[in-house]
């Protein structure tokens, strides 16, 4: 079998709690497209820390070791970033010391600012992860998204205008750089459309460059 070539890396927030469902499909899709998936964390000072999924049934089956530190890499580092669904990314946003008036500090959410004010990095999540964006509304004011039914209003909380489809948000939703999925449900599709805007934009700038 011939080995497939990387075309880069795709950053993936994660903590306790994340989507197993989510989890598994990632480490299939992405490396089978040409993309390393590098998790990415606040280790709290440790060289590794050892997260554990959100348990299905009762049972948690999914366990990553983490050992990027999201205080030491940059948004340009990857071509694109995911928080990952479930609770993970609640998690992400806690702050040791918050200060009334300051903006979340959180290591994560000031990492999203970096890589929300970088056009050429794709940036991704699924169902409850628009959380991490809820920690700062200057980070969704304006955007048009999906997610799971019970964080809408969080979400449009933030100012986003969470886009619906009859009865139920939409499946999903590209709105620039940010691309955004319902739930779990819609991965694989969520995943189609984020290589897809990956290596559209990688094209267009060939083009340009030509």
């Amino acid at each position: 079998m011939a080995k497939i070539p990387i075309k880069g890396k795709i950053g993936v927030l994660i903590e306790d709690h994340f989507d197993q469902t989510e989890y598994r499909k990632f480490n299939e899709f992405f490396p089978a497209h040409g993309y390393q998936v590098e998790y990415i964390s606040h280790l709290w000072g440790n060289p590794q820390l050892e997260f554990g999924g959100n348990p299905d049934s009762g049972v948690i089956e999914e366990h990553v070791t983490v050992k990027t530190e999201v205080n030491d890499v940059d948004p340009s580092d990857y071509k694109g970033i995911i928080a990952i669904g479930a609770y993970a990314t609640d998690r992400l946003r806690y702050q040791a010391n918050p200060k009334k008036g300051q903006k979340n500090q959180a290591p994560a959410v000031v990492f999203l600012r970096k890589a929300v004010g970088n056009p050429n990095v794709k940036l991704g999540t699924i169902c409850h992860s628009l959380w991490l964006f809820c920690a700062d509304s200057d980070l969704l004011r304006g955007k048009k998204v999906t997610c799971a039914h019970n964080i809408v209003c969080d979400v449009e909380n933030a100012g986003a205008d969470v886009v619906f489809d009859g009865d139920a948000t939409a499946d999903l939703v590209i709105d620039g750089n940010l691309i955004t999925g319902k739930h779990p449900g819609v991965t694989d599709k969520f995943m189609e459309a984020f290589i897809r805007e990956i290596e559209s934009k990688a094209t267009r700038q060939e083009i340009a460059s030509d």
